[in-house]
């Protein structure tokens, strides 16, 4: 899954779309809702970051992941191919429960501070509404090293397969914050056992309106997938 941390326009998302989809990515990401920790920071163009997200996909066919933030936006996602639950909203019950009645595939994404305990019993709210597509997304905690933007848990990835049958997806650009980092996380992951990963990739990360310094250009990208691929391919 690759794709920027947020749609900022119609020529960028389908550009990064091209792109990624060129080097071998199986699904766009890109935020349309952004909660952000400042309220002055860039929010997303919501509704219309949707709509350009599905005219990306008509352009290349690659489905698309986006995040919902509230339940009271959910016709917005009619056309949206996975919903993602971010890590703010990974203990938000209702929203857990009103998603568990959809039948969408719900990428659901570990909180910032929860066990993966914590992460399964939200990962049952949904399956006990009757939604059984869920995504397990492993996206770094936060620990007491300021390193990195999170501290990256690898081993989530093998004790959730041990302890679930879903999918498990590693993000090493919300787990470390930093783009030089991104590619030996994503390695990592892989090597762990790692189902799917996410990337945020920008075509001019240095103008980037959210999270530039996590992004990576499309040729960075291209090096990460084939690499990834490589891993995978020794693996099996």
């Amino acid at each position: 899954m690759a794709g920027p941390c947020s749609v900022e326009s119609e020529e960028q998302i389908i550009e990064v779309a091209q792109a990624v989809k060129a080097s071998g990515a199986t699904m766009l990401r890109g935020g349309a809702f952004k909660p952000r920790t400042s309220p002055y920071a860039f929010q997303g163009m919501k509704g219309e970051g949707i709509r350009l997200l599905l005219k990306a996909k008509e352009a290349t066919g690659l489905p698309i992941v986006t995040e919902l933030m509230t339940i009271s936006t959910l016709d917005l996602f009619a056309d949206v191919d996975v919903i993602q639950v971010g890590a703010r909203n990974m203990q938000n019950f209702d929203l857990l429960k009103e998603l568990g009645k959809t039948r969408k595939p719900i990428l659901l994404k570990r909180g910032l501070a929860n066990t993966i305990q914590e992460l399964l019993m939200s990962a049952e709210y949904i399956m006990s509404e009757g939604n059984e597509n869920v995504i397990l997304c492993e996206r770094g905690i936060r620990t007491f090293e300021t390193a990195t933007r999170n501290t990256l848990d690898l081993s989530a990835v093998a004790v959730l397969h041990n302890l679930s049958h879903l999918p498990v997806v590693v993000d090493p650009s919300h787990a470390t914050g930093k783009a030089e980092l991104v590619a030996p996380m994503a390695y990592a992951a892989a090597a762990a056992g790692a189902d799917g990963i996410m990337v945020e990739v920008h075509n001019n990360p240095a103008c980037a309106l959210c999270d530039g310094a996590q992004s990576l250009t499309p040729p960075q990208f291209d090096e990460l997938n084939r690499k990834v691929q490589r891993i995978r391919e020794v693996l099996v």
